[in-house]
């Protein structure tokens, strides 16, 4: 065992599952006892305590008005807060965590009969306007067994035409964001796979090939880098798109990887540190209901695990073709 893998190994059962499942190839046996631990105890444990009146910190996207953040406080206090219900489920999903345990369900049925958005009160698996918080929420439906089905009608009639989706397109933008379109991406996959009743395969594939026309991360116009955030890494990622964000969902996708992402697999593999981590780079500001890492500059258990396995995969096909 390296010592990568150690290291990875010593954390919280969020992590360690993921390594078993995508990484050791453990027995599926070992990977459903790991995976249950999320909910049982460590951060999940933790993140799912905090759940009051069918939300955490009082709000959907932002908190409540009456929510004043535990002392001491994690992460800053200037930024946006990443506390409400949205960014929280987000991180359940992020750890894993089992959409039937008991306390899953709970939590989640609490979301669904007491949530509602800022925006006009709309409950909270019925979405909002914005194709980034309305593609998270259908990664959270499809995820967590909800009806998000008007939601991705919604989100059918806003791509745009290149492909992707932007949040400004309300407000007159025509061109796509890299932003907006992987957090639809992401949601059109999750609701595929949870067999949702509407199709959208067709218009994933547009959004998926919005990026890889683009290697990830380069302008259509110009062959420049869109923006250097895209190359440094984060997690939690929130509605932030960065390359290692971008390799690990075309993973998730599975089958041969497109030619296209040999430059963005390139650059992730270019992080990788002497000792075999990958470091947390962009931390987003704002609260958080607990620290996971050491803060940005130092290693990163979640950068690591994601960027070891997103590289797995494409060094598989070379591989295959050798």
């Amino acid at each position: 065992m390296s010592d990568v893998t150690t290291w990875l190994l010593d954390t919280d059962p969020a992590i360690r599952w993921q390594l078993l499942r995508d990484l050791t190839d453990a027995p599926a046996e070992e990977v459903r006892a790991e995976r249950a631990k999320v909910a049982e105890t460590g951060w999940g444990r933790r993140i799912l305590d905090l759940q009051v009146d069918g939300q955490w910190a009082g709000g959907a996207c932002f908190p409540g008005p009456d929510w004043r953040a535990p002392r001491p406080i994690v992460g800053d206090p200037d930024g946006q807060p990443w506390t409400a219900t949205l960014p929280t489920l987000r991180l359940l999903r992020e750890f894993g965590i089992d959409p039937a345990d008991p306390a899953v369900r709970t939590a989640v049925i609490g979301v669904r009969e007491s949530s509602r958005w800022e925006h006009a009160d709309e409950p909270f698996f019925k979405g909002e306007v914005e194709p980034c918080i309305n593609g998270g929420t259908v990664v959270l439906g499809a995820y967590f067994g909800e009806d998000v089905d008007g939601i991705v009608t919604r989100l059918l009639g806003d791509q745009l035409e290149d492909g992707g989706w932007n949040c400004e397109a309300e407000y007159g933008s025509t061109r796509s964001s890299f932003n907006s379109t992987i957090c639809v991406l992401e949601g059109f996959l999750e609701y595929e796979r949870a067999g949702g009743a509407i199709a959208v395969a067709d218009a994933r594939r547009r959004g998926e090939e919005y990026l890889l026309s683009r290697n990830l991360f380069r302008r259509a116009s110009t062959g420049e880098v869109g923006d250097p955030e895209w190359l440094t890494y984060s997690f939690p990622a929130q509605w932030h798109y960065d390359v290692l964000r971008g390799l690990d969902y075309f993973r998730s996708v599975g089958g041969s990887p497109d030619p296209r992402l040999a430059e963005a697999a390139q650059q992730v593999r270019d992080k990788q540190q002497p000792d075999g981590t990958w470091l947390l780079e962009n931390t987003h500001p704002g609260l958080a209901h607990l620290e996971m890492e050491d803060g940005d500059g130092k290693p990163s258990r979640w950068n690591t695990l994601r960027a070891l396995r997103s590289l797995r995969w494409c060094d598989a096909a070379t591989a295959r073709l050798a």
